[in-house]
């Protein structure tokens, strides 16, 4: 039986699956952690946990380095709420070209009785908020990962051009991808010609201020700049500067600033919302869902599909006995485990092994138990950071 303790507000449809696979919730010195926007520390690493899962994208709020530096695998949930995100870059994008919030404001304060008045007040007043369309209009994909992908297929159908650029780009991400999507060679090739610019990168330090004063100048005149991401990706104090001097059209931001919100209230080119990018029934069920099977499949088997820390491991079970050994990444490592293994007479069924920077897995299984001497032979070779025996009866 394994222990997890649940964070935040997760969907009732992920807690079931751990309380149906008979897991426990507890308060103290749990096996998993399940949260959402929770700033985990250095505290809640008790001496039990072995895995973190975040029901969402981004994972800024766990000390990353310090879980590896533990073996705790820290899982994400990349794609589960991209639907929802999606939907709101589409919305964005007519919020920031036809007048709707102008307009809703407007007819609001409309405070006529008579209709052919009213009607007259509409009439006369309707060319202020006029704008344009999305058909044929280029659409700047920045990341090209399960949102960016899902954001190119929903404005292709919408008639819009797009072009996309994205260095670290993965195969199966490249499959996701629409062939119309034009592959820009530099960010700085995408800003030229895109009349929107949409975000799709997490926050590390290499995207902390991707769009900034410099680059801002390479924006097409009157360009649309759309960041779902993470606030820190841009630089709102450059984005101001340049919507000042009539370069950028307009910003659309799910994280508004004390200047931003000033800014949108003397000026209609800023249009701010709550961090709403993922906020949709749908979207928590789903992280929830996904985040909560990635901790049954590696505490019960060792699997690991989605870490921002760990290699992506698995292996089909052979027997019913499994070791899930994980390492620091040094020569020889594999060697005297599978020796101490043989030395205790245990055949080895079938194993894997997968590395990622500076820690390494192994899973392993054994045609029979492995003993209390085994495992602690094991725990006892140098670098070995864990050792787990798990038996399927």
């Amino acid at each position: 039986m394994f222990n997890f303790r649940a964070f935040n507000n997760i969907a009732q449809d992920g807690l079931k699956i751990l309380l149906n696979q008979k897991f426990k919730e507890v308060s103290k010195n749990p096996d998993a952690i399940l949260l959402r926007s929770h700033n985990l520390s250095n505290e809640d690493f008790e001496e039990n946990l072995l895995c973190i899962a975040r029901a969402g994208a981004g994972i800024n709020n766990i000390p990353i380095e310090d879980a590896t530096k533990k073996g705790i695998v820290v899982f994400n949930t990349p794609g589960a709420n991209a639907n929802a995100v999606k939907e709101l870059v589409i919305c964005g994008m007519l919020l920031s070209s036809r007048g709707i919030i102008e307009g809703i404001e407007f007819a609001k304060n409309l405070d006529l009785e008579d209709a052919q008045d009213l009607n007259k007040a509409m009439e006369a007043q309707k060319k202020t908020f006029a704008g344009n369309e999305l058909a044929g209009k280029t659409l700047g994909i920045i990341g090209l990962g399960s949102i960016g992908s899902m954001l190119a297929h929903a404005a292709h159908t919408l008639g819009m051009k797009l072009v996309g650029y994205d260095p670290y780009i993965s195969i199966e991400g490249a499959w996701r991808l629409p062939r119309e999507v034009e592959k820009a060679e530099t960010m700085e090739a995408l800003l030229q010609q895109a009349d929107y610019v949409s975000l799709h990168v997490p926050l590390v330090e290499a995207t902390k201020n991707l769009i900034n004063k410099s680059n801002l100048k390479k924006f097409k005149k009157g360009a649309r700049l759309i960041n779902l991401s993470r606030g820190g990706i841009v630089n709102s104090n450059d984005v101001i500067a340049e919507l000042e001097n009539g370069n950028l059209g307009r910003f659309v931001t799910d994280f508004p600033t004390p200047k931003l919100i000033k800014r949108s209230v003397e000026i209609n080119d800023v249009v701010l919302l709550p961090h709403l990018g993922a906020s949709t029934k749908e979207a928590e069920i789903n992280c929830a869902v996904m985040a909560a099977n990635q901790m049954v499949n590696y505490l019960k088997d060792g699997t690991i599909l989605n870490s921002v820390n760990f290699p992506r491991i698995s292996l089909s079970r052979g027997t019913n006995h499994r070791l899930v050994i994980i390492n620091h990444n040094e020569p020889g490592i594999i060697s005297k485990i599978t020796d101490s293994i043989a030395a205790c007479n245990i055949n080895i069924a079938e194993m894997t092994n997968k590395s990622r920077n500076e820690i390494a897995i192994n899973l392993i299984d054994l045609e029979c138990q492995a003993s209390n001497q085994l495992i602690e032979q094991l725990r006892s070779v140098e670098h070995v950071m864990s050792v787990r025996s798990l038996d399927n009866r």
